[in-house]
């Protein structure tokens, strides 16, 4: 039968993201999968993927096959998706969950650009009401003119209308072209996130299919360039930057016939699916990666998307707001009049005008000097990888006895269904029969 462990739903006990990263390496593998299958094609560590795909079987009446070698492969039925999902609540609310988080930045960027918006008015605002005390109201009206005319200037009301529009960001995307004004004003100030989010999965997932695309076997040299290297090439004798590879994919330092330190990945070695025909390495290592990225490259930083008129806009519009600031912190201090009602009001929130007006520019400028010294290290990690990856393109002799050796090393099994010899999904006793008479049948050979 299928496996079971009681009423418990175990795929919620997983991290969202391994259970995720699992179930499309299940899927991508056709739903008959070893652990290393998944550890390898996930990015995932092999002890996750094992705790994964057991919680995943146990959910949606998954069973396991064993093959003549006592390997261990998880097959998963077609609806398992929809069996998980009727059986976990947590994964009925995810969606749910992203949306509200999707819901809770667009607040965030609303209320950062509003801010911005609030504080000219109050500010300008509040320097009309004070000049009008000692003005006529002819002048005042004529003050107030002018500065509706400049406020139109820097803020388009179309942008507001967007701005606004709760399916403004799925339009966004779908635009794919200049930013609105407010939208400028977010991302000069806090920039445009990480524009490496996601991508230490994707180095996994490179390693773990590089891995298994060799048979398993491979010497330090090859992983460089998807690490982080942090010794020069000079000294070859210092490999310990492949341990976290080591601990994660469970391999193990293995000597060859010359004295070379090769690394074995025993978990990487058993496939349930793929080919064990071994490729003839023929002494150019870039005709072997063809089908994946020679070496990790990160992304750099952008100080902003925005274009360069975008932000002279959005410039101009904090230096309107931060000279507003200081001159209305001249006229407060000068002020004739006892302060009631609306200037109370901002009198009080004051402070909080000037926070924001000088962090408009302190926030980009902090900013600025943290992306240059980022972009500064990415820079000098992406030459590395590519050092390395070009040592390989043209091996020396020494370096490429070391590949031919991984190689011979090398060794894929395939586990085809005529290789199993027990199964949880059919009559055990069935299977005791089989297993006799195959233990028969071997033992006469």
């Amino acid at each position: 039968g299928a496996i079971k462990l009681g009423g418990l739903v175990e795929s919620d006990k997983l991290p969202t993201d391994v259970r995720k990263r699992a179930m499309e390496a299940v899927d991508e593998c056709g739903r008959r999968v070893t652990v290393g299958d998944v550890a390898s094609r996930a990015g995932l560590k092999v002890t996750e993927a094992q705790k994964a795909l057991q919680a995943i079987a146990a959910d949606t009446d998954g069973f396991l096959e064993v093959s003549d070698e006592g390997d261990v492969l998880y097959v998963f039925p077609r609806d398992y998706r929809s069996k998980l999902a009727t059986k976990s609540l947590r994964i009925q609310i995810e969606p749910f969950l992203e949306k509200a988080k999707g819901a809770v930045d667009y607040l965030t960027r609303v209320s950062f650009g509003t801010a911005l918006i609030a504080s000219i008015v109050i500010v300008y605002t509040t320097i009309i009401v004070l000049l009008s005390s000692r003005s006529e109201d002819d002048n005042r009206q004529r003050r107030g003119r002018g500065y509706d005319s400049g406020f139109n200037f820097f803020i388009n009301p179309v942008d507001l209308f967007w701005y606004w529009d709760p399916n403004y960001y799925s339009r966004r995307r779908a635009r794919e072209g200049k930013m609105n004004f407010i939208e400028s004003v977010f991302s000069f100030v806090f920039g445009d996130g990480d524009p490496n989010e996601g991508t230490e999965e994707e180095r996994w997932q490179m390693i773990g299919r590089y891995i298994t695309s060799r048979g398993g076997v491979v010497a330090a040299d090859e992983l460089a360039p998807y690490l982080d290297v942090p010794s020069s090439k000079s000294d070859t004798s210092d490999e310990s930057y492949i341990l976290p590879v080591l601990l994660r994919f469970d391999g193990q330092p293995e000597l060859d016939e010359e004295g070379n330190i090769l690394y074995r990945f025993p978990s990487l070695q058993r496939t349930a699916s793929g080919s064990s025909r071994k490729k003839e390495y023929v002494g150019k290592w870039f005709d072997w990666v063809a089908d994946m990225e020679k070496f990790f490259k990160e992304r750099k930083w952008q100080f902003s998307k925005t274009s360069s008129s975008e932000r002279a806009m959005v410039v101009g519009l904090g230096a309107v707001n931060l000279f507003g600031v200081i001159v209305l912190n001249a006229m407060l201090k000068e002020m004739a009049v006892t302060p009631s009602g609306f200037l109370t009001f901002v009198k009080n929130i004051y402070p909080l005008l000037q926070v924001y007006a000088g962090s408009f520019f302190a926030i980009p400028l902090v900013r600025w000097f943290s992306v240059k010294r980022k972009n500064d290290q990415i820079e000098n990690r992406n030459k590395a990888r590519l050092q390395f990856a070009r040592a390989l393109e043209s091996p020396d002799i020494a370096l490429r006895r070391k590949l031919l050796s991984a190689r011979d090393m090398a060794q894929n099994t395939v586990i085809g269904k005529e290789r199993i010899v027990y199964s949880t999904d059919r009559d055990m006793l069935e299977q005791d029969y089989e297993a006799d008479e195959w233990d028969r049948r071997f033992r006469e050979v």
